[in-house]
């Protein structure tokens, strides 16, 4: 029995570089874009015309969102650390989480499990049933500034089964919309990340990598934050402004 450690995703030697059995220089450089690799990378196999043009959907949606705590930490800590960028990235990063740009892995844990239930609107009327009992919010719906709806998730579910998705997902979430907005007698939005955790379940993307994606996607708008306050020094601002907001309150015995 072979007890060494292995893996599957690359290897090199003096004159290659090898990708998942292919070769980085003569197979993939120049033959394949970021998102197919990225897909290849996470997945083992190449994506389709379909897969790619989804997940590529699913980067690009959550890149930005203005002065979210992901890029008001970013710019505080590239003050700080003025010429480490990884590092005002990296703290940037750490938002994306259970409350801002991470939920998508709630959503998809729920619409994997919904997926196999056999009688999907009676699974979703005791998703939202048990959610309200427990006073606990249901991942993927609602938002704090988008009303009625978030612009992006019908788009996105447009564009998805424009581009081929089978709509198995697709069509659970709006059954689960339909049963949220039943319970609560109003209408709740399905947020972004509640769309993308539908389309990634159509592309296969397994609920454990659904979080780390959206890194991946947050990262490259963190870079245009950081550019941004090398010439506005927002970062020493927000300090300030915060610092001038706050008053000493002290203890009364």
């Amino acid at each position: 029995m072979d007890d060494g450690l292995t893996t599957q995703i690359s290897t090199f030697d003096e004159t290659s570089i090898t990708w998942r059995g292919k070769d980085l220089v003569n197979e993939l450089l120049g033959q394949h874009s970021f998102t197919e690799i990225l897909y290849f990378l996470v997945i083992g196999r190449m994506p389709n015309a379909t897969q790619t043009k989804i997940l590529d959907l699913c980067l690009v949606t959550l890149m930005e969102h203005g002065m979210t705590p992901h890029a008001i930490v970013t710019r505080l800590v590239r003050d700080c650390n003025p010429d480490q960028a990884q590092i005002a990235m990296a703290a940037g990063l750490t938002c994306v989480g259970d409350v801002f740009s991470g939920t998508m892995d709630g959503c998809g844990r729920l619409l994997e499990a919904g997926l196999e239930a056999e009688e999907q609107r009676a699974y979703c009327a005791k998703i939202v049933a048990d959610h309200r009992a427990t006073r606990k919010p249901i991942p993927g719906f609602g938002h704090n500034l988008h009303r009625p709806d978030d612009p992006r998730s019908p788009r996105l579910f447009e564009l998805a089964e424009e581009a081929g998705a089978e709509g198995r997902a697709i069509g659970l979430i709006r059954i689960l919309s339909e049963e949220v907005d039943k319970a609560f007698g109003k209408h709740l939005t399905i947020n972004a990340t509640g769309a993308l955790a539908a389309l990634m379940l159509e592309i296969g993307i397994p609920v454990s990598a659904m979080r780390p994606i959206s890194v991946v996607s947050r990262a490259g708008g963190l870079v245009a934050h950081i550019e941004e306050d090398r010439t506005s020094a927002s970062g020493r601002k927000i300090w300030q402004d915060v610092q001038g907001a706050f008053q000493y309150n002290p203890p009364t015995s």
